[in-house]
């Protein structure tokens, strides 16, 4: 198939145009690298890249123009600093806006868009959260405006998939505590952690049900990727520890989250589950491992979050 990715150089996208090239599918990128590597997405024959952004209407619209995707997958987001509000609603609500609008007028069979679990708020109101939850994203600018890119994906009156997210972690990932945890400790800088708890899902195992949505398995709509279990990040950074081989002089300073941050999140995955037969199979402390061993390889030279920075 012709397949066309936007933030196909980032984390998610660049595994997924990996997993779609290896089996001989076109793939088209759009990038503008303000996140993502140029050595995430190696040179294929099959693989075009442009760089522009998802928020140009001219690039969006001559891209899809000339490259007719079949489907779209939408992985382009802002959310490298918590108070750029202009770039989260250029990229992630207009954005997504223009995309929406391109994938209908080329007549693509179906749209994947990612979502963040942030749009159900700060304070949610069941545990495990549910797809029936209200959606309550006024905690951040990165979940208002992906919230709003959200309504516009299933406005465009194309077949629609959205997943909405647990936090994904692996190799090439550069935002959230797993990146930072290895960057500070591997130069010997002090850390800390949040009392907070999250649901982590590996990339492979992300890239394994977004596979079959391309191919349009499940029933459109909604979903969550979600492991349905939830580890402190104290475990988390404890996998850290140990996958480096390292030994602690002291105890990791665990502090409490700030107002922007919310205590758990802890996505109900049942109905992914039972439409794309799928369910996460890669254990914490291995995925950790295979994380850690791609830092070592490539390094990290910057680390983003939407979050505001702790306080001591």
């Amino acid at each position: 198939m012709r397949i066309l990715i936007t933030g196909g150089a980032g984390f998610v996208g660049s595994h997924l145009a990996d997993r779609l090239l290896a089996r001989g599918d076109d793939v088209l990128v759009i990038d503008n690298y303000a996140t993502g590597r140029r050595d995430n997405l190696v040179p294929h024959h099959n693989l075009t890249i442009v760089e522009g952004s998802v928020a140009d209407a001219d690039c969006v619209d001559d891209t899809f123009a000339q490259f007719e995707p079949e489907v779209v997958v939408h992985a382009a987001a802002a959310y490298k600093n918590p108070d750029a509000w202009e770039e989260d609603a250029r990229t992630n609500a207009l954005g997504s806006a223009l995309i929406a609008q391109a994938t209908a007028r080329v007549k693509a069979q179906r749209l994947i868009y990612f979502q963040t679990a942030l749009c159900y708020g700060l304070s949610p109101i069941e545990q495990p959260i549910t797809l029936n939850h209200p959606l309550m994203p006024y905690g951040s600018s990165y979940a208002v405006s992906k919230t709003a890119g959200e309504g516009y994906i299933a406005l465009a009156g194309v077949p629609f998939t959205s997943f909405r997210l647990a936090n994904a972690y692996g190799p090439r990932n550069l935002s959230g505590p797993l990146p930072t945890f290895f960057q500070r400790l591997s130069t010997g800088k002090p850390c800390f952690v949040m009392n907070t708890r999250r649901d982590f899902v590996f990339i492979d195992d992300l890239i394994d049900v977004v596979e079959r949505a391309v191919d349009g398995q499940g029933n459109g709509g909604f979903y969550h990727i979600a492991s349905g279990a939830d580890y402190a990040i104290k475990e988390l950074f404890d996998a850290t520890v140990d996958a480096m081989g390292i030994t602690l002089d002291a105890a990791v300073d665990v502090r409490e989250r700030n107002p922007d941050d919310v205590f758990s999140i802890l996505l109900d995955p049942s109905r992914t589950e039972r439409d794309f037969q799928w369910r996460v199979s890669t254990p914490l402390a291995e995925g950790v491992a295979r994380a850690i061993a791609y830092y070592r390889e490539y390094g990290i030279s910057e680390t983003f979050t939407h979050l505001r920075l702790a306080t001591a």
